[in-house]
C-alpha cells in the first residue's frame, strides 16, 4: 500500500518506509487515502486465534512485509510476553463488556502497539538497506514512554529518547521510565505539559532536517507513526470476534466502542477498523476536564486556547491530539490542502473550524462525553461495588460515558491501564486514606481488593534511577541535538 502525507499527496512512501521515517518531511502523517483498497474481509478472522488476527490485519495494512516476515514478527513480538496468548480479553462487566488492554508487560494498552513496533522498524531498516543508527523521539503522556523504552532497549540500530512533563505523570509511571535499563536509552523529563514535549519533539524533527545532519535517522514511537498505530487495530477485530464467539452478538451486528482519549490515537484506530469493514456503530470520545475533543465533535471547532487541567487521568492531559490530522484527511477525501490549512491555523491561532461536510461525517460515527476528577472517583467506586471490577481513571471516564449514554448497541469499553499505575486515586475512589508512599498504596488496594499487583509494577520502588535529566521546554531541540552526536548514551 501507498502511504501519502496528510498536508501533501504528492508526498507519497511505501508501508516500509512510513514505519520507519515515523513522519512525512512536510511535517504531516503518512495516511492510507482508501480503505476499500485493501478488501478485507472481517468474517474471514472471526474464528482465527489472537495472533492469527494480527498477522492478517496488519499483512493488510503494511504489505511490504510478506506473510512469513510478518509470522515471526508477531510470534516475536507477544508470545509469552503477555498474560495470556489472547493479549487482550474480554470480560463482560454489568451490562457493558470490557476489552483489557493493560495486560502487556508495562501493563498500559501502548504494550499491544509497542511490542511489535520496534520488530517493524528493525524489518523495515534491514528491506531499505538503512545502516545508519535510527534515533526514536517520543513524548509521552506517562504510558507510551516506558512501553516504548521496554520494545526498543537494546535494539541494534536504534536509539530512543523519551521526554515526559516534570510531575504531569504518576510516580509509578515516573519509576517506570527512569529505572530503565538499556545501553541505547534516554529519558528526560521537560518542566511543561504533555503538549510542549509533543510540539517540541515535532520542532526538533524540523530542526533535525533543517540542519542536513546525516549521521542518523529521526523517528517516532508515538501513534503519529504508522507502525504504532496499524497494531491498535488489531483489537477491535479480535473484541468483536470475543463477542461473537461467547454468543453476545451475531456476526453483522453492531456495536459501540468507548475510548479514553487524548491524543486520537486509540479511538483512530477503532475508525481505521470500521473503515476495513468491522460493524461498528459509533465510537465514544470520553474526555476529562481537558475536553477539546468534545467540543470540536459537538461543534467543528477544534480551539487549544484554554485552560490546561492536570487532571486524575494524566495521560489524557492533552489539547494538542495529533492523530486527530489522520481523521481528517479521510473525513476531506484526502484533501490535503484542505488539512494543512487546518493544521496551520492551528499552529499560528491556536484553533480551526472544520467545514460543514466534515462535521457532518464526523458526528455520523462519533459521540463526545467528559467528566471531571470528581465523577472519575464516583466511578471507580460505583463499578467497584456494584460489579466488583476494579479500573483505573482513564477507564473509569470511559466506563462513566458508557453508563450514562444508555446505548442500545453492545457497548465495549476500552481499559488502557492497570489501576496499579494511578494507585492513590483508585484507593482514594475506594474510600480508604492512602500512605504517603505510593509504592506501598499498591499493597494497600491489594489487600483490601485482592486483586494481584502485576509483576512488572512489583518492586519498582528498589530499583536505581538511571535517567535524571531535567530540561526547560525550550531547550528540547538542543538537548537532542547534544544526545544526537553522542557516541554512546
Amino acid at each position: 500500500m501507498i502511504y501519502q502525507s496528510t498536508r501533501n499527496n504528492n508526498e507519497k512512501v511505501n508501508s516500509a518506509r512510513a514505519v520507519v521515517k515515523g513522519i512525512a518531511d512536510d511535517g504531516g502523517l503518512y495516511m492510507l487515502s482508501d480503505f476499500s483498497a485493501l478488501n478485507f474481509d472481517y468474517k474471514s478472522i472471526l474464528e482465527l486465534s489472537t495472533m492469527e488476527t494480527a498477522e492478517k490485519v496488519l499483512g493488510a495494512l503494511l504489505d511490504d512485509f510478506s506473510d512469513e516476515e510478518m509470522h515471526l514478527m508477531v510470534e516475536s513480538a507477544y508470545r509469552g510476553r503477555f498474560e495470556t496468548d489472547e493479549l487482550t480479553p474480554v470480560v463482560k462487566v454489568g451490562d457493558n463488556f470490557v476489552l483489557e488492554l493493560f495486560r502487556g508487560p508495562t501493563s498500559a494498552f501502548k504494550d499491544v502497539a509497542l511490542s511489535m513496533l520496534p520488530r517493524l522498524m528493525t524489518k523495515g531498516r534491514e528491506k531499505l538497506g538503512i545502516n545508519k543508527d535510527t534515533v526514536i523521539l517520543t513524548a509521552t503522556s506517562g504510558d507510551t514512554g516506558k512501553a516504548a523504552l521496554e520494545g526498543f532497549h537494546d535494539v541494534d540500530g536504534i536509539r530512543i529518547i523519551v521526554f515526559y512533563p516534570n510531575g504531569g505523570v504518576s510516580a509509578v509511571q515516573k519509576a517506570q521510565m527512569v529505572t530503565q535499563e538499556g545501553n541505547n536509552v534516554c529519558v528526560c523529563a521537560v518542566n511543561g505539559n504533555f503538549d510542549d514535549a509533543q510540539t517540541g519533539v515535532k520542532n526538533a524533527f524540523a530542526a533535525f532536517k533543517k540542519s542536513g545532519c546525516d549521521k542518523v535517522e529521526l523517528s517516532s514511537a508515538n501513534s503519529i507513526n504508522i507502525g504504532r498505530l496499524a497494531p491498535q487495530v488489531v483489537y477491535y477485530f479480535t473484541a468483536y470476534a470475543s463477542l461473537v464467539k461467547s454468543g453476545e452478538i451475531s456476526v453483522g451486528d453492531e456495536i459501540n466502542f468507548v475510548v479514553p482519549t487524548g491524543n486520537f490515537g486509540d479511538i483512530l484506530a477503532g475508525y481505521f477498523a470500521k473503515s476495513m469493514g468491522l460493524p461498528v456503530n459509533k465510537l465514544i470520545c470520553a474526555s476529562n476536564a481537558n475536553n477539546v475533543l468534545t467540543d470540536f465533535i459537538n461543534t467543528g471547532v477544534y480551539d487549544r486556547r484554554r485552560e490546561f487541567f492536570k487532571t486524575l487521568s494524566p495521560s489524557m492531559d492533552i489539547l494538542v491530539s495529533s492523530n486527530l490530522e489522520r481523521l481528517l484527511y479521510l473525513l476531506s477525501d484526502g484533501n490535503s490542502e484542505e488539512v494543512a490549512g487546518y493544521m496551520k491555523e492551528l499552529s499560528e491561532k491556536g484553533c480551526y473550524k472544520v467545514s460543514d461536510t466534515i462535521l457532518k461525517r464526523l458526528q455520523e460515527t462519533f459521540i463526545a462525553a467528559y467528566c471531571d476528577d470528581a465523577v472519575t472517583l464516583q466511578t471507580i467506586k460505583e463499578v467497584y461495588d456494584r460489579d466488583g471490577y476494579l479500573c483505573d481513571t482513564h477507564t473509569a471516564v470511559a466506563f462513566r460515558a458508557a453508563l450514562d449514554g444508555k446505548y442500545q448497541n453492545k457497548t465495549v469499553v476500552l481499559s488502557t491501564a492497570s489501576p496499579y499505575k494511578f494507585p492513590v486515586a483508585v484507593l482514594t475512589a475506594l474510600g480508604v486514606t492512602p500512605d504517603q508512599n505510593e509504592f506501598r498504596v499498591m499493597d494497600q488496594i491489594e489487600q483490601l481488593t485482592g486483586v494481584a499487583i502485576p509483576k512488572n509494577l512489583s518492586g519498582l520502588e528498589q530499583k536505581a534511577v538511571l535517567h535524571k535529566d531535567v530540561i526547560e521546554k525550550d531547550e528540547l531541540t538542543d538537548y537532542v541535538m547534544k544526545k544526537v552526536a553522542e557516541e554512546k548514551w
